[in-house]
């Protein structure tokens, strides 16, 4: 009888040493709570001890990086009413981590019931933000226009300062993934937005052709104006050309007249005699050089003493 109940001492003292021994992983965060009080909380890995069960227990909480995606898989997009009165649909995600065990522990308690509280926050906070915005600044390609980056940045603010004061949760990033209308309106809205690119298509090629055309009429002008001047400087030239061939004319017949008529005359015949048939008088002046030949140049006279001596 003694031994046994030595035997069961054991095994109890044996239970109870393994249930006050516990370990903390790297990707946890660790909180004892004794009695359902929260008593520690451990944020580092490594071996822990604690007061047996039922006097201590041990919650363990995610450490890592987590992801609410909003609508979830397979649930119904959400929609949402902008400024001007628009339905759009909103697909999110939000990047999110404990921060605070304890807190976590005492307000919300697991994971579940922690993105069910922080995807409220989040939804009423979208709705509130996209309702002081036009649908302009969340689709427009005009960079003045578009505050789609600003709508963003401001409801990440404002959800990450609530979730980490109600629930020490700290959201580190939060991003539409992906804005677009409700199935019933997207076909009429996409043929607005057909007829106003057209329009505004239609105004550039209009801006664009009236351009062009002011372009054109300047470029003529400057064509013009070149022209111009160039057959300015080109009747200069020609009459500075002119002037100094008549020089040159005048020059040469002073020189030796009766050559310079010959040289004339023969020039006169190549041009209208060549490859033409002409009917005139043997007799004619015109022919007188064909008739007669040219005149035999004057030799200077020899003087006596040069003859002597030859």
């Amino acid at each position: 009888m003694g031994r046994l109940i030595l035997v069961v001492l054991t095994i109890v003292v044996v239970l109870a040493g393994w249930s006050a021994v516990f370990t903390v992983d790297q990707a946890q965060y660790a909180v004892v709570t004794r009695f359902g009080d929260p008593v520690d909380v451990i944020t580092e890995p490594g071996l822990r001890w604690k007061y047996p069960a039922p006097i201590d227990r041990v919650m363990y909480f995610d450490k890592r990086l987590l992801v609410l995606d909003q609508p979830a898989p397979g649930d119904p997009p959400r929609e949402f009413l902008t400024l001007d009165k628009k339905n759009i649909e909103v697909s999110t995600y939000t990047c999110w981590r404990i921060n605070e065990p304890q807190k976590f522990l005492e307000n919300v308690g697991d994971r579940d019931i922690a993105e069910a509280a922080l995807g409220d926050i989040i939804q009423a906070e979208l709705g509130k933000v996209l309702g002081e915005q036009n649908l302009s600044a969340l689709l427009s390609t005009d960079p003045e226009e578009r505050k789609f980056g600003a709508v963003t940045e401001e409801i990440l603010a404002t959800c990450a300062a609530q979730a980490d004061r109600e629930y020490g949760i700290e959201i580190v990033d939060f991003r539409i993934k992906r804005l677009t209308f409700p199935e019933q309106n997207r076909t009429s809205v996409f043929e607005r937005m057909r007829a106003e690119r057209k329009r505004i298509a239609t105004r550039y090629r209009s801006e664009g052709a009236a351009e062009a055309t002011k372009i054109k009429a300047e470029a003529e002008k400057q064509r013009s104006e070149i022209q111009s001047k160039a057959s300015r400087k080109a009747r200069e030239i020609e009459g500075k050309a002119e002037a100094k061939a008549t020089e040159i004319y005048g020059q040469a017949y002073g020189q030796d007249v009766e050559f310079f008529q010959f040289l004339r005359t023969l020039a006169s015949y190549k041009a209208s005699l060549t490859n033409t048939t002409v009917y005139m008088s043997a007799d004619h002046p015109y022919l007188k050089l064909l008739r007669d030949g040219p005149k035999a140049p004057t030799l200077p006279e020899i003087s006596d003493d040069l003859a002597q001596t030859e």
